[in-house]
């Protein structure tokens, strides 16, 4: 993963990969966002300097998450190698959509069907639970009662594992 500007973060990331086989999975959901965009052109230049500038060469190591079909096409990833979501779709964080493209690569479609799977439980767990048992009301209510009668305006995720390090964030996306 390269979401980082600074040109170390794609020479570590690539570091020791081969050009040919490598595929870059660009996921922006307005395909325009500065820091995902440079990344993206860095990484289409990397490829071409390996492909002897080739453009045709370096199309199939690019795959787009995106809902700006014209702006994937403009960077020159062709519309079949788009994996489009709605708008209302959050962007960053929305592992459950497109957007979890690598997630299910990393993992296999079969653990990403549990992962969706739980996913749907807990939908319909909140969907039918009576109020005083609906976890998601719970925590909502929590959260309004800590904030409003605590003064607690902030709140500490402190994982305790490293495997867990970007949790806070993802957690932060949810709540904004």
């Amino acid at each position: 993963f390269v979401s980082n500007v600074d040109g170390t973060d794609f020479v570590e990331a690539v570091h020791g990969l081969r050009p040919d086989e490598t595929l870059f999975i660009i996921a922006s959901k307005t395909f325009t966002t500065l820091e995902t965009m440079t990344n993206a052109h860095t990484a289409r230049h990397w490829l071409q300097t390996a492909a002897g500038r080739d453009r045709k060469a370096i199309t199939p190591h690019f795959v787009a998450l995106s809902t700006n079909e014209k702006a994937v096409n403009d960077f020159g990833i062709p519309s079949k190698q788009m994996f489009g979501f709605q708008e209302w779709v959050g962007g960053r964080y929305s592992m459950d959509s497109a957007i979890g493209l690598s997630i299910m690569i990393a993992i296999g479609p079969e653990a990403f069907c549990e992962m969706l799977a739980g996913f749907h439980a807990m939908d319909e767990h909140f969907r039918s639970a009576p109020l005083e048992q609906n976890l998601p009301v719970i925590m909502g209510l929590l959260n309004v009662w800590y904030a409003d009668f605590f003064d607690a305006g902030t709140v500490a995720v402190l994982p305790y594992a490293h495997s867990l390090k970007r949790f806070p964030a993802y957690l932060q996306q949810l709540t904004m």
